[in-house]
């Protein structure tokens, strides 16, 4: 059994997963644990779902916590797939008081980068390294030599008059009935508009869609290598109990 162990936990708009990690190699130790995210989504439903995520592993120690949301200072600024009820909430000391621990909290996404650029497709990448998962909207994590750059909501920078996520997310995708091709277009156009302001060296692409990478990714008309994301559904458990050792 590893030595070295952290607990992470992915709050989402359909469920709440956690699991425990090996902190040497990013991977869990056994299976996840998944219930689904409370309806409504409010904060004290949602910790009191958290708490029974941790006590299926009995696990004792900090634990980092993500929410689909921008999160300065451990209190939740925007609401992305959860209840409005969350904005202006300090999830620091709700979360602290209602597990009774050290708890560290971040964006999703942020925790998906961090996890991807450690253990996943830029581990090993030395360079600027963004992030971008596609699916209901763009969530985006940029990061340098292993440092976040938190908060980054690149997928409401307008792209030629229009939300970059309302032209390239592949929810956009299914609900216009868009081949690969046409697709691989807008999605070009929104990473053009970021090598432009960012120049990032390496785009790791994750979210559903990035399961089918080759589909579309080798359509891109853009320059920076793109890559898929490889953590997948664990990323942002892993980036959460990452958190949780920084702090």
């Amino acid at each position: 059994m590893a030595e070295n162990l952290g607990f992470g936990v992915d709050i989402g708009g359909s469920g709440i997963k956690g699991g425990v990690v090996d902190m040497d190699t990013g991977e869990l130790i056994g299976e996840r644990y998944k219930v689904p995210t409370p309806q409504p989504s409010t904060p004290g439903a949602c910790a009191g779902a958290v708490r029974e995520v941790i006590g299926h592993f009995d696990w004792e120690g900090p634990v980092g916590i993500t929410v689909p949301a921008v999160v300065t200072k451990g209190t939740v600024r925007s609401a992305a797939n959860i209840d409005a009820g969350w904005i202006g909430t300090d999830a620091s000391e709700l979360f602290t008081s209602t597990l009774n621990r050290p708890v560290t909290v971040l964006n999703d996404a942020d925790a998906a980068g961090l996890a991807e650029d450690r253990y996943g497709a830029g581990r090993d990448f030395d360079g600027v390294i963004l992030l971008l998962t596609l699916g209901t909207g763009i969530g985006s994590a940029l990061i340098y030599r292993g440092t976040l750059v938190p908060n980054t909501e690149f997928g409401h920078i307008e792209v030629e008059g229009k939300e970059a996520e309302h032209r390239a997310a592949s929810s956009v995708k299914d609900r216009r009935g868009w081949s690969y091709e046409k697709w691989a277009g807008q999605v070009s156009r929104v990473f053009r508009e970021y090598e432009k302001l960012l120049w990032p060296d390496l785009i790791i692409v994750g979210g559903g869609v990035s399961r089918k990478a080759d589909k579309w990714v080798p359509l891109l008309e853009v320059k920076t290598p793109v890559i898929p994301a490889k953590l997948l559904n664990t990323a942002g458990i892993v980036g959460a109990a990452m958190a949780s050792q920084r702090d």
